[in-house]
């Protein structure tokens, strides 16, 4: 067969530096399938999709990928460890997959791997440079940060990589390739230009949050620059319809209910709460009605916003730890949202690589015959996840969408 090309992402739009990516990727790889494990319809950010998934999975379907499986929300919304984890247990089950591609600040795979290295066998050094980062009081990616640059002890060579967002991710897509002991090949696409929360753009490229916060200023003509002409027109057409949810802010009153309701002792069973964070965290939710003012609030050098907005998403959906130690501990199912042909013989060719696999391709039909109450638990997750994102929604947030959106072809 033919090599296949895997790739994690959100596509939260897909614009122009992701079509960079993807054909620079096929380019290194010639590879002439690609799969693409996409996040639904929240963010690992802690925060929106701008579209839903089905929507998302249509533009990546127009601009070169060829099957898109979505990555369940206990993944999707997590921190970057269990996204990156959840995402290759994925592409591993598949038998097929030859190379996963990333986009990183730093190319230089060896580099990235020797850090992936350190995080997953986890040397008593480190461990002790780590906990003693801790107690200073820092968040646990600074703390981490600098322990790892201790360890290390090249600051020549590791300054500014273990701290850049999409090495970050990469690193740990390479810690779960070890873990797994993954034939699945890494390569590494540099970023031409604008990092994650780089709000500026130039030419036809710009980051995600930038051409986000160029939607809310309605800068629209712009956006034709920066989006694939497929993207760019069911974003529109999905504007048009009253079906974008710009940010969380679009649920700050859910949320803020939902925290003024919950006891203490409910607010500290939510997935990253700890050493007491409850107790500010129902404090504030108690004295402010906007999500903005609760996080400024709440954020210190311990705890980042991006954390602070993961929690605000696991009050929203409900979400416990409880919930997401079972995520950890199970291998995602395969769940089609889009394929075109090549995708359709991609998915006959992983059935024949692993026959025993069951691939989701009707919601109803997999809950009903399918008894692993692990599976029925991550898959109603999902559900409900689609069923609040579309309370955001300006016209028809209609609901149960997973059970009647058909899988998108072409």
């Amino acid at each position: 067969m033919s090599k296949v090309l895997g790739i994690i992402a959100e596509y939260n739009p897909f614009h122009n530096g992701h079509l960079y990516h993807l054909e620079q990727s096929k380019k290194e790889t010639g590879a002439t399938y690609t799969v693409a494990i996409m996040s639904g319809n929240f963010t690992q950010r802690g925060n929106t999709s701008i579209i839903d998934k089905w929507s998302k999975a249509e533009s990546a379907l127009h601009c070169g990928i060829d099957l898109v499986l979505e990555l369940p929300v206990l993944y999707s919304i997590s921190s970057a460890e269990n996204f990156a984890d959840g995402a290759i247990k994925i592409l591993d089950s598949l038998k097929v997959v030859d190379y996963l591609s990333f986009g990183a600040e730093t190319a230089d795979v060896s580099t990235l791997n020797e850090i992936a290295k350190v995080l997953y066998t986890e040397p008593r050094k480190y461990k002790t440079f780590l906990s003693h980062e801790l107690k200073k009081g820092l968040s646990f990616p600074k703390a981490r940060e600098n322990a790892l640059m201790m360890y290390l002890n090249d600051i020549r060579r590791f300054t500014n990589v273990i701290s850049s967002p999409n090495n970050i991710l990469g690193i740990e897509y390479l810690k779960a390739l070890l873990k797994y002991k993954s034939n699945i090949k890494p390569i590494a696409i540099h970023r031409t230009a604008h990092g994650y929360n780089d709000l500026s753009y130039s030419d036809n490229i710009a980051s995600s949050t930038a051409i986000r916060n160029i939607m809310k200023n309605n800068g629209f003509d712009i956006l034709r620059n920066l989006l694939p002409e497929p993207s760019y027109s069911i974003l529109i057409k999905n504007l048009k319809q009253g079906h974008v949810v710009p940010d969380l802010s679009a649920f700050e009153k859910e949320i803020i209910y939902n925290l003024r309701k919950m006891d203490i002792s409910e607010i500290a069973k939510l997935p990253d709460v700890s050493e007491g964070l409850e107790f500010a965290l129902k404090n504030t939710a108690n004295s402010c009605n906007t999500l903005n003012e609760f996080i400024n609030i709440i954020k210190s050098k311990r705890y980042t916003n991006t954390r602070i907005q993961r929690i605000l998403l696991y009050a929203l959906l409900g979400i416990t730890k409880k919930d997401m130690d079972l995520s950890k501990k199970t291998s995602p199912y395969i769940r089609v949202l889009a394929t075109n042909k090549r995708g359709k013989f991609l998915i006959s060719e992983i059935l024949k690589a692993n026959p025993k696999l069951e691939i989701i391709t009707s919601v109803k039909r997999y809950l009903d015959s399918n008894p692993n109450k692990n599976y029925q638990l991550m898959l109603n997750q999902d559900i409900w996840a689609t069923n609040v994102y579309t309370i955001g929604y300006e016209a028809d947030s209609w609901n149960n969408l997973d059970f009647t959106k058909k899988i998108i072809t072409m």
